[in-house]
């Protein structure tokens, strides 16, 4: 819709008050569920905070990744593991 009003810069739009706050609280709703539909970003940590909330070593995390059982993300050329995976691992135990 945005798209098509760019089409005619010079369009003018007469509206009410009543209609202007009805509009405002349509845009302000849409905002709210926009972000709250939306999910944090996920925790993630180093390979020594892993091992240590696993009370692991270092080489037991080579072994899972190796097995798939916890498989670490890249960021920013670096080992990283999701809090979700690690809890995963300490609810269901080894």
């Amino acid at each position: 819709m945005l798209e098509e009003l760019t089409k005619y810069p010079s369009v003018k739009v007469e509206l009410s008050a009543s209609e202007l706050l009805d509009a405002m609280r349509v845009v302000a709703t849409e905002i709210v569920e926009h972000y709250e539909n939306k999910k944090p970003p996920e925790q993630l940590f180093s390979r020594k905070q892993a091992a240590q909330m696993l009370d692991v070593n270092l080489s037991t995390l080579w072994h899972y990744d190796k097995k798939s059982y916890l498989k670490p993300v890249e960021v920013g050329g670096k080992r990283k593991y999701k809090l979700s995976d690690l809890n995963r691992i300490l609810k269901t135990g080894i």
